[in-house]
This record gives C-alpha cells, sequence and structure tokens, in this order.
C-alpha cells in the first residue's frame, strides 16, 4: 500500500493547534503530522544562531521521516528567523510560514494605531520591521514582546488559572493613546496568543480588533497543497492509498496525560 503524504505542522508547543484547526476546515480529508517541538519551548527567548540550527536540522529530520507534500510553520518566532534558510536547504519542499499579520491590519486600522503582540524573538526579527516598513509605513505601529504570554496559553490549555492582573501586564503595553486617537487593532504574532483571545476580550482597557491569522494562514496552505498535490486528497475512495490517523510527535518523547487529553480532542494520536 502507498501511504498518504501529510501535511507537516511545525510549532514549539501546542499554540499551531489554532492554525491546524483552520487547516482541517480547509482540508478535510489531508493527513496532518503535528510535530510540537516541546523539548526547545520556548522559542522566543532563544538566541538566533543556535535557534535557527536546530529548526533546520529538525526540519530536515522530520521531511526525511515523513516525506510531506508540504510544510507549514505554524510559528512566527521560527519563519520570521529560517523561512528563507529553509527554501534554501530544501528546494524541493514547498513551505507555508506564519509572519505577523501587519498587512491587513494596516488596511483595518481607522486610527493608524497598531500593535504587534509577539514574543521577544519576533520582536527583535528584522522581517519583522520589514514588514512594517513595507505594508504599514503610515500607520503607528508598536511592537511588544511578552516573555510569559506563550507559556501563560499552555498553562490555560491545561486548565490552569492565570490571574486577569497577569494576563494585563503582559498586553497592557499594546494599549496607546494619542489625543483623541486609541490603539485599535492589536495582530496576535504568536500561534499560541489566540487560545488566550477571550480573556483579552475581557480585561482590554477599550474594545480592539484582535488579528488571529490561522484562517488567512490555512487559506494559503490550501493553495500550495492543490499545487504540490502528488496524490489525490482524501483517506477514503483513494485506490491503493493507505488510510492514516492524524498524528502528533513530541520532540521530547515526554507525553503528559493533559497534553494527550488536548491533543485527542483536536483529533490527534500521539
Amino acid at each position: 500500500m502507498i501511504c498518504h503524504r501529510p501535511v507537516l505542522i511545525l510549532d514549539s508547543g501546542v499554540g499551531g493547534l489554532t492554525v491546524l484547526r483552520e487547516v482541517r476546515f480547509k482540508l478535510p480529508y489531508e493527513r496532518l503530522v503535528y510535530v510540537i517541538d516541546d523539548a526547545a519551548f520556548p522559542y522566543g527567548g532563544w538566541d538566533e544562531i543556535p535557534l535557527a540550527e536546530r529548526l533546520i536540522d529538525l526540519v530536515g529530520r522530520q521531511i526525511e521521516l515523513h516525506d510531506p507534500k508540504v510544510v507549514l510553520i505554524a510559528c512566527n518566532t521560527a519563519f520570521t528567523l529560517v523561512g528563507e534558510a529553509l527554501r534554501a536547504a530544501f528546494p524541493d519542499m514547498a513551505f507555508v510560514g506564519t509572519v505577523p499579520a501587519i498587512k491587513p491590519a494596516a488596511h483595518r486600522t481607522r486610527s493608524g494605531l497598531i500593535s504587534v503582540l509577539a514574543t521577544p524573538g519576533t520582536v527583535r526579527r528584522a522581517y519583522t520591521r520589514d514588514l512594517i516598513a513595507r505594508h504599514a509605513s503610515n500607520c503607528h505601529v508598536r511592537l511588544v514582546g511578552s516573555d510569559l504570554l506563550a507559556e501563560m496559553a499552555e498553562a490555560h490549555l491545561r486548565g490552569d488559572d492565570t490571574a486577569d492582573a497577569d494576563l494585563l501586564t503582559e498586553i497592557a503595553d499594546c494599549f496607546l493613546e494619542d489625543g483623541a486617537r486609541r490603539t485599535d487593532i492589536i495582530v496576535l504574532a504568536c500561534t499560541h496568543y489566540p487560545f488566550l483571545a477571550n480573556r483579552f476580550r475581557e480585561i482590554a482597557p477599550w474594545p480592539v480588533d484582535w488579528i488571529d491569522p490561522a484562517e488567512a494562514i490555512a487559506r494559503q496552505l490550501a493553495r500550495v497543497v492543490e499545487t504540490a498535490r502528488v496524490l489525490p486528497a482524501g483517506n477514503v475512495s483513494v485506490r491503493g492509498v493507505e488510510a492514516q490517523p492524524d498524528q502528533a510527535i513530541f520532540t521530547s518523547g515526554r507525553r503528559d496525560a493533559d497534553s494527550l487529553r488536548l491533543l485527542t480532542g483536536f483529533g490527534l494520536s500521539a
């Protein structure tokens, strides 16, 4: 039997599930392999050179193991660092990346005041500042890096309590007032953060539009999968193709009960 070539999704933790959820809507018959690089979580505090080396090595090993048709890097920190390097290292592989949604934010803002809520790594990237220069030069864009939100999101998904005051400390710098103008758009530039979006709305000092790029990423993935297709999509009625479940892989080898329950809820076996 011929195995159905999967779509490979990679993130440092469970944040990529926000994107995987949308991918399922767009590509319900594609097999998904979700690589959770929990051995290196969180990426945001890593120095650039060792993180880049780790990511290129990790992606290369996963390509060799799974022979995916497309690789989706579901992490702003990772893709803004090594997106171009991955394409250069693996020229025969199709990649889809995750970058801060600055362009749509610039189109939607009315006040001209935008904040990008990200990890410290994404905030530091020249890639991020280039996006601002190309797509939001007429806006005031505030970059806000949080050391803790990704870990808070993972704790939230495990059912652990996070105090409103602690969350507000992490997002407070996103809210800027300039005379009669106020920040009206906040870009969630880490795939973990949408899991906390409802909490953000509850504690925000005023209403803003929180941009979650997951649906746009899934749309782009669907376009790339269509052009990269080798076998027909679908785990049923495809002659000679062996159906396999969607799979999650932990790079640490550790699989705690809470994480396994979460992944099962997203239809992943581990």
